[in-house]
């Protein structure tokens, strides 16, 4: 798909990091872009400058992402680009001892839950709605009505201690962009997934110096953090090359990361 002043965008998690980058390439294209996101503050000031829609949503709630779609539409009219980059973590082992008295203790379900249902849930309720919608678009040139590109990470295959939930839901991100692809192919519709390793976003901005350098020294090459831009330009690779659908890419320097 040619991104141009013709093309319709909607990029969850797109305030900030990942997501954010991903909005811009697409607005340089072009691209009229809604942004998806809890924050509405930073939202607000980075579609003003864009050109483009902020929407409030929350995408664990049925009624804030119709609310959401509905909002970009009015604005953009039906998109034909969704990239899912909204998503959060926590670090919990599945079973431990508090560090007063020894007690052993559990996982929390419900924070298990919480990850499981943004990442995973929210990801696959934004697929399912957009390709709906791309369901009533005239098929371009080529045949294609759509793309999805979705946010995995490296944990989906090398989670580390305390990130069962985080991984689990990754890894139900890559699990589920196949069987997605193969859905909607008959409709002209492609779906992949990236795997970003470590990247330098606002979850990493209150890190220590020294953690930060010392997450950079295990990236095999480059020796750095990944930067956002990088990630949105492999998410426009997704978008404009029409026959890469169903795929799964690590974007992570070649890290495979030893349990810690």
């Amino acid at each position: 798909m040619q991104v141009n002043s013709s093309t319709t965008a909607v990029v969850t998690g797109g305030a900030s990091g990942l997501g954010l980058a991903t909005a811009e390439a697409l607005a340089a294209a072009g691209a009229k872009v809604a942004l998806f996101d809890l924050n509405e503050e930073a939202g607000e000031a980075a579609a003003k400058r864009l050109g483009g829609v902020f929407c409030k949503v929350d995408v664990t709630s049925e009624d804030a992402v119709d609310a959401g779609f509905a909002k970009a539409r009015e604005a953009h009219g039906q998109e034909r680009v969704l990239v899912n980059c909204a998503g959060i973590g926590n670090a919990i082992k599945t079973a431990s001892r508090s560090k007063d008295g020894g007690e052993p203790k559990h996982f929390p379900l419900d924070a298990f839950n919480t990850v499981i249902q943004v990442n995973l849930v929210g990801t696959f309720r934004c697929i399912a709605k957009s390709a709906k919608g791309m369901l009533g678009l005239d098929p371009l040139e080529d045949g294609e009505r759509g793309v999805v590109v979705n946010t995995a990470s490296v944990a989906a295959e090398d989670g580390q201690m305390g990130q069962a939930a985080y991984a689990a839901s990754k890894a139900g991100i890559v699990g589920m962009t196949l069987p997605i692809a193969r859905d909607l192919m008959d409709e002209g519709i492609r779906v992949n997934t990236i795997l970003p390793g470590i990247f330098n976003t606002p979850l990493l901005a209150g890190a220590p110096e020294k953690v930060l350098q010392g997450l950079s020294a295990s990236v095999p090459f480059p020796k750095r953090l990944g930067d956002p831009p990088e990630y949105a330009r492999v998410a426009m690779t997704m978008i404009e090359c029409g026959y890469l659908n169903g795929e799964d890419v690590r974007l992570d320097g070649a890290i495979r990361m030893a349990p810690r």
